[in-house]
């Protein structure tokens, strides 16, 4: 399994009325802890758009536990527990700076080929990126 932590602070516009996160803005989260964790692999999203390949999401799930508050420091722990093939799924735990669970979730990806929107087996250098990490 590959874990990666990265961190970020709540912004007032990611606020409510209540000063919690609004609830749409959690998949951003997701976002920032799944980019984040490609990139401590060496791999970059940017990158692989230009070599043809998009990630569009095909499943999003979220467990909302406790509430995020402005200005509070989130840890966004993502992991892959395994292999990519055509999709790649990345589960994510978000917690306060006490260590407070506030959110589990779970996001799916497929590659796909950005010439003809065809779905596509994973670019083996991610699978090589992978490979010291996932049994």
């Amino acid at each position: 399994m590959y874990v990666n932590l990265t961190s970020s602070r709540v912004r007032y516009a990611e606020t409510d009325q209540m000063g919690y996160v609004y609830y749409g803005n959690y998949p951003q989260f997701f976002e920032i802890g799944r980019v984040e964790a490609l990139r401590a692999l060496g791999i970059s999203y940017k990158k692989m758009e230009e070599e043809g390949i998009m990630l569009p999401v095909l499943k999003l799930e979220i467990k909302y536990v406790a509430p995020a508050k402005y200005d509070e420091l989130l840890e966004i722990k993502t992991e892959i527990r395994e292999m990519p093939n055509t999709r790649i799924t990345f589960h994510h735990e978000i917690r306060n700076e006490k260590g407070d669970l506030l959110t589990l979730g779970m996001v799916q990806l497929v590659f796909v080929r950005i010439a003809d929107k065809k779905p596509c087996a994973a670019p083996d250098y991610i699978k090589e990126a992978l490979g010291s990490h996932i049994e």
